[in-house]
């Protein structure tokens, strides 16, 4: 199963299952069960937006490192994920300690998944959502440990699965219905209920913030498209 042609938020390496996995690869299971995992991620993230917004590390506020870390890795486990179940009906098993990271310092983080893959779930829905409220869930568990919402946390995840929607409604258009039907069954069940709303043009906006609007040199830089601010600043 190639994903790559998606774009990088989609692509995954494939390892064998239980096979020993070198350096530089790490388990997710290291990242959700390890604080010093996480606060070294938060901290590569917080010096990456500081370098940005021409500022020292310590002018990023910790909550917003950690919240667009988060954001980050959330995107880079949902992308493929929705994409293989829109795809090819499979419903990806990412246990945390048969799925891999690689600590990059820029750009969306390696991946890799244990090949071949078993059957998880009787239906796609039921599959994509045990996986949101199984090693989703556990991800955000690890970045709420550094005084992100839960709020935020969920609303990333929702707007990382919106995110990769539309990518899969632009490259992949035969796959449209399809995605739209799923994307519509996860936000209306756990975890993702009341985490954003759909207008009628088909435009998702979350109900809270990434917060990477606070990484610039004032507190009030951009914000993203599906951000509650948004209609606010109009």
């Amino acid at each position: 199963m190639d994903l790559s042609t998606l774009g990088p938020y989609f692509a995954v390496d494939h390892h064998p299952a239980r096979a020993g996995v070198p350096a530089p690869w790490r388990t997710f299971d290291e990242l959700i069960t390890g604080q010093d995992t996480v606060r070294e991620r938060v901290t590569t993230v917080r010096s990456g937006l500081a370098a940005m917004g021409g500022l020292p590390a310590g002018a990023i506020e910790p909550r917003v490192a950690a919240s667009v870390a988060h954001l980050g890795i959330a995107a880079r486990l949902v992308s493929p994920l929705l994409a293989a179940a829109v795809g090819s009906g499979i419903v990806l098993d990412l246990t945390p300690g048969e799925t891999w990271w690689q600590p990059v310092a820029g750009g969306p983080v390696p991946v890799s998944i244990r090949w071949p893959q078993r059957e998880t779930a009787p239906d796609l829905e039921t599959g994509v959502a045990r996986v949101l409220d199984g090693p989703v869930r556990a991800l955000g568990d690890a970045f709420a440990r550094l005084s992100v919402s839960r709020q935020t946390l969920w609303g990333n995840v929702a707007s990382a699965v919106h995110g990769a929607a539309t990518m899969l409604d632009r490259e992949r258009p035969q796959w449209t219905v399809r995605t739209r039907a799923l994307t519509a069954a996860l936000r209306g069940c756990e975890p993702l209920a009341g985490t954003g709303d759909v207008d009628a043009a088909g435009r998702f906006r979350r109900r809270s913030c990434c917060l990477i609007y606070r990484a610039a040199p004032d507190k009030a830089g951009p914000v993203c498209g599906d951000c509650v601010l948004a209609t606010r600043r109009a």
